[in-house]
């Protein structure tokens, strides 16, 4: 059994993924994986600590990027499927993510007409390539993988159109994609079924944290609207926000939605989660630097709301603290301010069963995903270290940032 994480060796602030609880959540999600016969891909979106990844390709089938650089990201460091979807697609950076990605997700037809001509070009030169190369050769260009003689191969690259499922369970509009005049998604209306020649797939996100029973109710929704065209296509992304490893998760209706799907259909199936990946893997631990007063005591700790875990103030999300209860519940009450000059660069108000002093460490839960991922160097606040907890015992410092950092930033 893994020694719990020793607070005491951490140099704050830092960000401590605990190897263990990462190969927990793996291990679900490859459950599911077999026993639905869905892929399931990283959204880098969510969780994109990358010196994790030899971990996460061993398990998981690729992963999905929203940008050129995650598409870098994942090419480079995940070296398995790299799936890319934007909210618009320029000039200037989609030929590199053509050059990289196996599949291309739209948002709108409008972006397939304008980058349909340099898919096909790329298509038909994989094809030509496959038609003149040798049985080994031919193999490795549909796989997208060098030959045995390592000649360099073209892909053949699978392109989807993203759709509005037309239902949705995410109560807060800021992480809705589906709510009223929402931009990411075709609607039913604005569906061009004439459009579909060389899309093999379609591709929907209406989740946000939610349960598989909302899943059900989304594919139901997606089946009668879009249902008509899914024997001309070759696969379909369930997207993300699935919280597969939440405790109280059904998981098992998660799987018969999945699997029903798939084989009603014929068709690939993919789940895209983020959240679910790096869900309770680390905490970030912090040092209070300061105590003062007005009118209540007040915590300044070497880490920031605004910087370092932004949806503090943009959810408003109120992150756990181990040991630590709500204002008044336990006998100390602190406000935990950050170090920036923000006046609202607040964390809480949080209660412990002693007095805080300067130099205690202060372990917040759960704060890989979804803040890494996030943080600025605001203010010229230092980013929090990255490190991991191994299965061993030991704390590895992955990497450590300083004015470099900042500055080039800023140049």
């Amino acid at each position: 059994m893994t020694r719990p994480l020793d607070v005491d060796l951490v140099q704050t602030p830092a960000y401590v993924l605990e190897e263990t609880l990462l190969k927990r959540n793996l291990a679900l999600l490859d459950r599911v994986q077999k026993e639905s016969g869905a892929k399931i891909i990283l959204a880098l979106k969510g969780f994109a600590f990358w010196s994790s990844f030899p971990w996460v390709r061993e398990v998981l089938h690729g992963a999905t990027a929203s940008s050129l650089h995650e598409a870098r990201l994942a090419h480079e460091e995940m070296r398995r499927e790299v799936h890319v979807y934007s909210v618009a697609f320029t000039e200037k950076e989609f030929p590199e993510i053509l050059a990289i990605a196996d599949h291309i997700v739209f948002n709108s037809f409008s972006q397939w007409r304008r980058f349909k001509p340099l898919v096909m070009a790329a298509r038909n030169a994989s094809e030509t390539d496959a038609r003149g190369a040798g049985e080994d050769a031919a193999r490795s260009v549909a796989v997208g993988k060098p030959s045995e003689s390592g000649s360099p191969t073209r892909r053949y690259v699978s392109c989807g159109i993203r759709v509005n499922p037309g239902h949705s369970e995410v109560k807060t509009p800021l992480y809705d994609p589906c709510f009223a005049g929402s931009r990411l998604g075709v609607t039913r209306e604005e569906f061009r079924p004439d459009e579909l020649d060389g899309i093999d797939g379609l591709h929907f996100h209406a989740h946000c944290g939610n349960n598989s029973d909302t899943l059900e109710r989304v594919v139901a929704s997606f089946e009668k609207l879009y249902g008509e065209f899914l024997p001309r296509l070759k696969w379909v992304n369930f997207g993300g926000g699935h919280h597969i490893t939440k405790e109280g998760y059904d998981v098992e209706r998660l799987i018969r939605v999945a699997k029903t799907f798939r084989e009603k259909h014929g068709l690939d199936l993919y789940i895209e989660p983020g959240e679910a990946v790096g869900w309770r893997t680390g905490p970030l631990v912090a040092s209070v630097v300061d105590i003062v007063r007005n009118g209540m005591d007040i915590a300044i700790l070497d880490t920031s709301a605004t910087a370092h875990m932004p949806d503090t103030l943009e959810m408003p999300y109120r992150p756990e603290i181990r040991g630590a209860d709500d204002s008044g519940k336990l006998a100390h009450t602190y406000r935990l301010g950050g170090l920036t000059c923000l006046a609202g660069d607040v964390i809480g108000d949080y209660s412990f069963a002693k007095p805080l002093a300067i130099g205690d460490k202060l372990v917040f839960e759960d704060m890989i995903h979804y803040t890494i991922v996030k943080n600025t160097t605001f203010n010229g606040i230092p980013l929090p270290s990255l490190c991991i907890w191994t299965e061993q015992g030991e704390l590895r410092v992955v990497r450590e940032f300083g004015y470099e950092d900042y500055k080039l930033r800023n140049g």
